[in-house]
């Protein structure tokens, strides 16, 4: 399928959060159509498809498989649209801080307390019993 094959509903951006964030952004008094909302979108999808393609283009420049951060202010940069990379270098750094804060997440291994071999041995008890239900109830009495 080609890029203009791809049908509107999926390339778009959930209207509800579209809302939320008009209805944050504009004024309370002022109304805002679904005809202008449903054109925000596009021009949402668009801006997007625009610095993601920009983006790409570099990070190919650069002889990169995946578009980076800095493919993305890159891109902003030479489409002319320098005023959004300080607050996008601030998104960035925030994202990395909170990456580095997140704790790693215990597996039900580590949280046990028990052994390897323990668990091993709780295992196989378990199959054990389910392997005996299963035969009584293959030959009922």
């Amino acid at each position: 399928m080609s890029d203009r094959e791809i049908s509107n509903d999926d390339l778009s951006l959930p209207k509800a959060t579209v809302q939320k964030i008009v209805l944050e952004i504009v004024p309370q008094d002022l109304v805002f159509s679904r005809e202008t909302r449903d054109a925000l979108i596009e021009c949402c999808v668009e801006f997007i498809g625009l610095i993601s393609t920009q983006a790409n283009e570099i990070a190919e420049g650069e002889s990169k498989k995946t578009i980076a951060s800095d493919h993305v202010i890159k891109a902003l940069q030479s489409l002319g649209f320098s005023d959004y990379i300080e607050p996008i270098k601030g998104v960035i750094v925030e994202h990395k801080e909170t990456q580095k804060g997140r704790e790693r997440k215990e597996g039900k291994f580590e949280s046990s307390g028990l052994t390897e071999e323990e668990l091993l041995r709780q295992q196989e008890e378990l199959f054990g019993l389910a392997r005996s239900k299963l035969n009584h109830e293959d030959n009922p009495v």
